[in-house]
């Protein structure tokens, strides 16, 4: 399918690995001119060398005037931004129970002001563009998963009640939003490259009781959604949560 990508700016932030580089990865080789956006400028450096003409972007969009900074550099360098990924986010937390107030502050500010910070950064932008907004949840924000941190589960739920809540006053302007949730993703350094070196036994057990295609995703899977998303081919698809697990989710 032609995606009718090429030439297209698109900010992805998180993208110094994992799902993020997989997205401006695939966004790059549809013709996107990309910029990725992390923490640390030596990953993202990396990273960015993989993709020529990409423009890395380092800060912590967690905090608003970092976020407006790397807008900024982003306008700087192209004039416009077309498309906005939003992938900063970590499901790293304490088990259920033993929260605190710094670690609630913590995963919300990771996993839900990183992604509505940049919104609020790009929104010009993106009204001038016509553009496209795509957030990367989880389905822990959809339903219970077992063993799952609250805190992480209820910024994911969160964040899916602003995507759905914001579709109506960003399509005055033009711009849409969706969400994707992805299910259990396997990239190096992830959660599930861990716990199959610890116990791959459990991890088949899991995936054949809990997923409908018994396996883990890849973030190409979840890159490839993301370029349909950010095309002109989903024109009408705006305030979506698009679930992709693997037929794990049961609502």
């Amino acid at each position: 399918m032609e995606l009718n990508l090429i030439g297209k700016t698109a900010l992805v932030t998180g993208a110094s690995r994992g799902i993020g580089l997989a997205i401006a990865t695939a966004l790059h080789r549809e013709g996107c001119c990309v910029a990725l956006n992390a923490r640390q400028l030596n990953p993202l450096q990396q990273a960015s060398s993989q993709l020529p003409g990409s423009l890395p972007i380092s800060g912590d969009v967690s905090c608003f005037p970092e976020a407006q900074r790397v807008m900024a550099e982003v306008i700087a360098a192209w004039g416009r931004l077309d498309i906005l990924v939003c992938n900063v986010g970590s499901g790293r937390s304490v088990a259920p129970g033993a929260e605190t107030p710094e670690e609630w502050q913590r995963v919300f500010a990771l996993n839900l002001w990183s992604s509505t910070n940049m919104v609020a950064a790009a929104t010009e932008a993106l009204a001038l563009s016509q553009g496209t907004i795509i957030c990367i949840s989880s389905i822990c924000g959809v339903e219970v998963i077992p063993g799952a941190p609250v805190t992480y589960s209820a910024a994911k739920a969160a964040l899916n009640a602003y995507v759905r809540g914001m579709a109506r006053p960003l399509g005055q302007q033009g711009v849409r939003i969706n969400a994707i949730a992805p299910g259990n993703i396997l990239f190096e350094g992830s959660v599930w490259a861990r716990k199959l070196q610890e116990d791959a036994a459990a991890v088949t057990s899991m995936l054949h009781r809990d997923v409908a295609l018994k396996r883990l995703g890849t973030p190409e899977e979840i890159a490839n959604l993301v370029c349909y998303l950010a095309s002109p081919r989903a024109n009408f698809a705006t305030g979506a949560l698009w679930t992709l697990d693997g037929g794990q989710v049961r609502h």
